[in-house]
């Protein structure tokens, strides 16, 4: 876990939403891919591997940046 979080730390957050913005919506017509397959795994249609493939593909550059923002937010000094 320490590993993971200084990866975290590296990583720079102007990059990570550039990444989340493009490749976690790509393709965006005729809707984002991370939403389509969200959609399938609330109605229970996610069953290939290349559709599970798919949403974590899709979903990991989200996971990432709302990690991140995480980290940021409790490194944050109290005032």
């Amino acid at each position: 876990m320490p590993r993971i979080l200084a990866f975290l730390d590296q990583l720079s957050l102007g990059p990570l939403v550039l990444i989340a913005a493009t490749l976690g919506l790509a393709p965006f017509v005729p809707e984002p891919h991370v939403w389509e397959k969200l959609g399938m795994l609330a109605n229970g249609a996610l069953t290939r591997p290349i559709d599970l493939f798919d949403l974590a593909f899709h979903g990991l550059p989200w996971l990432m940046l709302v990690a991140k923002l995480a980290r940021l937010a409790m490194r944050r000094p109290q005032a």
